[in-house]
């Protein structure tokens, strides 16, 4: 069997589109999305901003059944694997169960519906919360939604590591392709825009407290002061090459070429950040040099501590402006573990169109020799793209993506 794990369908639900096109539309042209907070009243928090999924209701997608027993993170997960499956021509029985697993990401869990209960518990007592507080909080949540609903019984699991979750995931998803499991779902999402959850990431001290949405969230830029948060996230469905083009795939994005994963030094140690060497990893795993990537996806922050580790390791691995950067998040905020799948899915669309699209709002500072593809999007041959992601706590995290002919 080829070892060649490749991206066969795609389901992407973010704050500028819903699907691949409506997505890609958006992403490529650098619409923005950033806009105040409308999930509850945000005038009371230091943070109002966010990149919101607008005109999203689970009960156009999805059973009624479903509705009270999951999270708005798990219903815009499931709505995208049906879409990823649609995508990629699979029909439900024509894959064994036991071929067919799940592997996604978390940060938060279901924020939401746990501040629900939570409200329940403390207002009423605990005969009013829900039997499905039990598990429509826990991070595994989704991959367990997904695989019920589909009947996917193969290896399945859940990573947990902040922003960096979704790369560690897509990883997860290409070992077990390679031990012989037909398809795996793989990606992340997260929506907790909500007032128990912002607490927590307000509390994190990243988080962007302009009221400008085309100046809150600017990496790499002299006014960077944090990030703007978002919800949603990406759903790929990975195969072995061998297999997809024996059921007659009809697409095939692109390959998960190479990954490398790393953890930072204890603070204080005078070390140096583990991204560098992630990125080494990925590449040396992948079987290419810095000089066969076209354009790097940058984890992009948006403090000017963690922007600088970032562009002194993209500096380090590619030389002084020695390959595109983009950061296509700045127009819909950082989704947590839903960030990264979702600019692999950029990433392979960028390859597909050979086209990067932009990195909205940011004017680069000359603090840092990057050659960050801002306010326009750049014509290119695409054909080995870098994706990097970094988790709170010391994640660091980097995958390759590359045409298959």
């Amino acid at each position: 069997m080829s070892t060649r794990t490749v991206i066969t369908g795609i389901g992407v639900a973010t704050p500028n589109g819903l699907g691949v096109d409506e997505f890609w539309a958006a992403t490529r042209v650098g619409k923005n999305a950033i806009a105040r907070v409308t999930h509850f009243d945000p005038s009371s928090y230091p943070a109002r901003l966010a990149g919101e999924i607008r005109g999203f209701e689970a009960k156009d997608h999805l059973p009624s059944r479903l509705i009270p027993q999951t999270d708005r993170m798990t219903q815009l997960a499931l709505v995208a694997a049906d879409c990823a499956f649609e995508d990629a021509g699979v029909e439900l029985g024509n894959i064994p169960a036991y071929d067919m697993g799940v592997v996604t990401a978390s940060t938060s869990g279901g924020f939401e519906f746990g501040q629900n209960e939570l409200k329940k518990l403390w207002s009423q007592g605990s005969r009013y919360v829900s039997a499905y507080q039990s598990f429509a909080w826990f991070y595994a949540v989704n991959s367990g939604q997904i695989s019920i609903r589909n009947g996917m019984k193969g290896p399945s699991g859940v990573v947990v590591s902040d922003h960096a979750g979704g790369l560690d995931a897509i990883a997860q998803a290409r070992r077990q392709i390679r031990k012989g499991s037909k398809l795996i779902f793989s990606g992340g999402f997260d929506a907790s825009i909500c007032p128990w959850g912002w607490a927590a990431q307000i509390a994190g001290g990243r988080l962007s407290h302009s009221d400008r949405p085309e100046r809150a969230y600017l990496p790499f830029d002299r006014a960077a002061n944090g990030y703007v948060p978002g919800e949603g996230g990406a759903l790929l469905i990975l195969e072995d090459e061998r297999t997809a083009r024996e059921r007659g795939a009809e697409k095939i994005y692109g390959e998960v070429a190479g990954y490398g994963s790393t953890f930072d030094p204890k603070p204080g140690s005078d070390r140096e950040p583990g991204l560098r060497h992630a990125i080494e990893v990925a590449l040396a795993d992948a079987g290419v040099t810095a000089a066969d990537v076209d354009v790097v996806f940058a984890d992009a922050a948006g403090s000017p501590d963690l922007d600088r580790q970032e562009a002194d390791a993209i500096t380090a691995v590619f030389g002084p402006s020695g390959v595109p950067v983009t950061a296509p998040k700045t127009m819909i905020g950082r989704l947590y573990s839903g960030a990264a799948p979702v600019d692999v899915v950029a990433a392979v669309l960028a390859i597909r169109e050979g086209l990067i699209p932009p990195t909205t709002n940011v004017e680069l500072s000359p603090d840092y020799d990057l050659d960050l593809v801002t306010g326009q999007p750049r014509t290119a041959s695409v054909r080995t793209a870098l994706v990097l992601a970094r988790g709170v706590g010391g994640f660091n995290s980097a995958v390759v993506v590359r045409a298959v002919d």
